[in-house]
């Protein structure tokens, strides 16, 4: 049970604290808590970064695409 709502929220997380965690190598609940206090302290100014981090990893997605319509997404 716990793995399958742990598991809707990173899908529907966009993947950018994963993404952030693999290049970074931290783990990925620590950046989650970081974003999560952060928000608390700071009355919500990083999801404005973490909504920017979301659109540049869907145009990322998007230019790939464009680029080489017939590649893999992994």
């Amino acid at each position: 049970m716990i793995e399958q709502i742990k598991a809707f929220f990173e899908k529907q997380a966009f993947g950018v604290c994963t993404r952030l965690g693999e290049i970074m190598h931290i783990s990925t609940s620590s950046i989650r808590l970081f974003f999560i206090y952060a928000s608390f302290l700071t009355l919500g100014s990083p999801l404005l970064v973490y909504m920017g981090l979301v659109f540049l990893r869907n145009m990322r997605k998007h230019w790939r695409r464009q680029r080489n319509p017939l590649a893999f997404e992994l």
